[in-house]
C-alpha cells in the first residue's frame, strides 16, 4: 500500500473537519498554514489504521465515531515542546526571589505548592523538584502538579525516563549525576524526584480553581495556542487557583495584558513574574 498522500491533496472540508475537530477538543486555533503539521503528525495515525490517506483519517474519525482515535489525532496535533530549566532567568527569580520569601512566610507549615499547567513529558516541573531540592527544602512538604491534554506525554513524565539529547538540553551536568542513573542508552530519572510529582491530564478550558491554592503556576508557551476568549477565560481560572501574591510566569512572547486587575507584573532580571492580587 502506498504511503499516505500530501495533506496538499487533502480536500477542504476535510481541512476543516480537523480544524473544528482539534479546536473542539483541546481548544486549539490551526491556522489554514498548518499543512505540514498535519501531514507529519497524523501520517503514522494513518499508517496504524492501514489507511491511504489523511482524507480517509477523516472519514474513519466521522462514520466509526471511534473517540479513541480523534483523541489521537488532538494529541498529535498538540505541541509538546519543552526541556530542562527552560527559561533560566525564571528559575533564577524563583531561587533568589520567591523561595526566600516563601521560606520566611512559611516557617510554621513549611508545606509549598506548585503547578507545572502544561507539564508535557515532565521536564519544567522534575527541573523545579530538582531546584527546591538544591535549596534545601527537601524536609518541607512540597506538592508540585503537572498537568497536560495529552495522556501520552504525561506516560512519559511519570517514568522519569529520558534519552541522551532531552538531558543535553538544559540540564546542568551536576544535576544529571546527582539525580539520574544510566540505563542502557538513556537516563533515569531518581525516585526522590519523581516522588515529588504528580500527573493528570486536565483541560485548560475546564474549571481549575478546585486545583489550587499555588504558591506558583507555570503556564508557558501555550496560551500562544488559545484565541482571545479562550485565553481570558484560562487566565481567569489561573489567577483563582493562586495564593494572594502567587506568582503566575508565562512564556516569552506571552503576556497578562488585560487582567491588570488581577495581577502586578514585576521585573527581576530578564524574567518577568504576574504577582496575584
Amino acid at each position: 500500500m502506498s504511503g499516505p498522500t500530501s495533506i496538499a491533496q487533502i480536500l477542504p472540508e476535510n481541512y476543516r473537519f480537523l480544524q473544528q475537530h482539534v479546536y473542539s477538543q483541546a481548544g486549539i486555533v490551526l491556522e489554514e498554514d498548518k499543512d505540514y503539521l498535519f501531514e507529519t503528525r497524523l501520517a503514522p495515525i494513518v499508517r496504524q489504521l492501514g489507511l491511504g490517506t489523511i482524507n480517509e483519517l477523516c472519514e474513519f474519525i466521522q462514520t466509526n465515531r471511534r473517540i479513541d482515535v480523534g483523541h489521537q489525532v488532538v494529541e498529535a496535533m498538540t505541541t509538546n515542546e519543552t526541556y530542562f530549566f527552560r527559561d533560566p532567568a525564571q528559575y533564577d527569580a524563583i531561587r533568589n526571589v520567591l523561595l526566600p520569601r516563601l521560606m520566611e512566610e512559611r516557617r510554621d507549615t513549611r508545606r509549598l505548592r506548585f503547578w507545572s499547567a502544561a507539564a508535557s513529558t515532565g521536564q519544567e516541573a522534575y527541573s523545579l523538584a530538582m531546584l527546591l531540592i538544591e535549596s534545601g527544602l527537601s524536609g518541607w512538604d512540597i506538592q508540585i502538579l503537572g498537568t497536560d491534554f495529552s495522556s501520552k506525554v504525561l506516560d512519559r513524565a511519570r517514568s522519569g525516563n529520558y534519552q541522551q539529547i532531552e538531558v543535553n538540553r538544559g540540564l546542568p551536568a551536576a544535576l544529571l549525576v546527582r539525580y539520574f542513573h544510566r540505563v542502557d542508552s538513556q537516563w533515569q530519572l531518581s525516585d526522590a524526584v519523581r516522588k515529588m510529582v504528580d500527573f493528570e491530564s486536565i483541560d485548560l478550558r475546564a474549571s481549575l480553581r478546585a486545583l489550587g491554592p499555588f504558591d506558583l503556576v507555570f503556564c508557558r508557551n501555550v496560551m500562544i495556542y488559545f484565541d482571545t476568549e479562550t485565553k481570558k477565560k484560562i487566565m481567569k481560572e489561573l489567577h483563582g487557583t493562586l495564593f494572594r501574591g502567587g506568582w503566575l510566569l508565562l512564556g516569552g512572547v506571552e503576556t497578562a495584558f488585560g487582567f491588570e486587575e488581577s495581577f502586578d507584573r514585576q521585573s527581576m532580571g530578564s524574567a518577568t513574574a504576574y504577582i496575584a492580587r
